[in-house]
């Protein structure tokens, strides 16, 4: 019996409670969306909930109240129930239990509703205003921050009711919080007809002149098939050294303008061409890293000097006496050779990397040498000693020489400037600046007074040694000069990617192919 009392009375006290949450609700349902303010569909909503939670306050106290009682009803029962004169259980017990434990669920259902707002509508004052969207900057802004990006997804906003006149019933305005009032270009317009697209313009015909061709090159089955990336003039200025990509060095004949000889090939690029002082031989470097000493009667190889592990060769130097010469490597270390003893005398190490220019200094004892991160070097040859080193450009220094009197030397480099130093202080004495481009290659004329420059910005430029001011500028309209070189007359020659060489005139006028390349393949 105790079991039975249990198990009837918390179902009771359950109906009860859910019969005051009914009654709350049907009170929170009636205030939010129905009452004197509310109109429309907000009002049917609050009758539907309202009689909702009604049926389920009424239905919930009166289970609570048959479940309450029925322990009593079953003790009074129990004699007939049980005893000798026991019968069936009326109909319909199971049944009252099962309606009244479905109606919590139902009232529980409607609460669920009435909060998430589905059948609701807020009032006019909690309406949030939907801001007017900002206009659009002038095109100036839009480029200068940036293309424009696509505005996000809004939310669904609920739709603002139409005015409809004054309420004379509806609760005095708050005056803390007043709700918002909609800008003048959103209020409700009449609806104007809609009109006809206009029709788009039509684009006239247009007609755009081809760009004229290029003259083609002229061509020379003697010429190199690629870039020209060294010249050196001989000192009798009567012949030149051209060193290409096309891994071959060439010998010609400046006053006869014809080749002379093909001097030699390299394993892989060569890169630089130089005439020995006695004038009877050519010392020849390239990417292979072989520094090769060559006759200029024949090109017969007299000696190669490999640089082995310390790989390509990639600048050289001679001393004005022919004893010593010194090599730049893409390993960052530079080599000192004994030319006439055919051996290394000192593999200098320290700059971390790859050497892009290298001079000697007209006494042949000291070097400067030159890496792509700009940093410079200046060496003892003989006892193999650093002597000092700073950092002379903020890129790469791809152009080095000493002026006649050893005490100065030039550099142009990557950050297209070109800088004369005095190597006893080793301060910046004059900059020449002009070019666009990485400042390539250097030479000096044979008085001092004259600078030739080669850019990769397609030009070569002269300067003045003494103001640092541009004489005169060299244009192909080719491409890239990767070398220069003084002619014994004073004009400047030239060879870059377009394969030939050419001569320009110290006044500045425009030059001439002086040996074409060879016909493209």
């Amino acid at each position: 019996m105790g079991g039975t009392r249990l198990g009837t009375r918390l179902p009771a006290l359950l109906l009860l409670g859910v019969a005051v949450l009914s009654a709350v609700e049907a009170f929170l349902a009636f205030r939010a969306g129905g009452g004197e303010a509310g109109t429309g569909d907000g009002r049917s909503a609050a009758i539907v909930l309202s009689a909702i939670f009604v049926v389920g306050l009424v239905g919930c106290l009166l289970g609570a109240l048959n479940l309450w009682n029925e322990p009593e009803r079953e003790s009074a029962q129990a004699a007939t129930m049980f005893g000798r004169n026991a019968g069936p259980r009326p109909a319909g017990g199971p049944r009252l239990r099962l309606s009244l434990l479905a109606l919590p669920l139902v009232v529980l259902a409607a609460a669920v509703v009435n909060h998430a707002g589905r059948w609701t509508v807020p009032p006019p004052a909690a309406v949030e205003q939907i801001a007017p969207p900002e206009p659009e900057p002038p095109p100036a802004e839009q480029e200068a921050a940036g293309p424009p990006q696509p505005a996000p997804p809004l939310a669904a906003e609920p739709a603002v009711p139409p005015a409809s006149g004054p309420d004379l019933s509806a609760p005095p305005p708050d005056l803390a919080n007043p709700p918002a009032v909609a800008p003048p270009e959103q209020a409700a317009l009449p609806a104007e007809p809609p009109q006809a697209a206009a029709p788009a313009p039509e684009e006239p015909p247009v007609t755009t002149a081809p760009l004229p061709a290029p003259e083609p090159l002229p061509a020379d089955a003697a010429g190199h098939r690629d870039a020209v990336v060294w010249l050196d003039v001989s000192a009798d200025g009567r012949t030149l050294l051209s060193a290409s990509t096309d891994r071959t060095v060439k010998l010609w004949d400046l006053d006869e303008k014809r080749l002379l000889r093909d001097l030699g090939t390299h394993k892989d690029m060569a890169r630089t061409a130089l005439f020995m002082p006695d004038g009877a031989d050519a010392l020849t470097a390239g990417d292979d890293g072989e520094i090769v000493l060559r006759a200029l009667a024949d090109g017969k190889v007299l000696h190669v000097f490999s640089a082995g592990g310390n790989g390509g060769a990639n600048k050289l130097a001679i001393s004005p006496d022919g004893r010593r010469a010194v090599s730049g490597h893409d390993t960052g270390n530079v080599i000192v050779w004994d030319i006439a003893g055919g051996r290394a005398l000192h593999v200098l190490t320290g700059h971390g990397w790859s050497i892009s220019s290298v001079a000697v200094s007209p006494d042949g004892n000291r070097a400067l040498t030159s890496s792509i991160d700009g940093e410079l070097r200046l060496w003892d040859i003989d006892a193999g000693k650093l002597l000092r080193r700073w950092q002379g450009h903020e890129r790469g220094a791809y152009g080095a020489l000493f002026t006649a009197d050893g005490r100065h030397a030039v550099t142009g480099s990557g950050d297209y400037t070109i800088k004369l130093w005095d190597l006893d202080t080793f301060r910046e004495v004059r900059r020449f600046e002009g070019h666009s481009g990485t400042v390539y290659a250097l030479a000096l004329s044979h008085d001092g007074t004259r600078l030739l420059s080669a850019s990769l910005d397609g030009s070569a430029r002269l300067w003045d040694m003494a103001s640092g001011d541009q004489v005169a500028m060299f244009d192909p309209g080719t491409g890239p000069i990767y070398s220069v070189a003084f002619a014994a007359d004073g004009s400047a020659l030239t060879g870059g990617i377009d394969r030939t060489i050419r001569r320009w005139p110290a006044a500045g006028s425009d030059g001439a192919i002086l040996f074409a390349g060879a016909p493209e393949p």
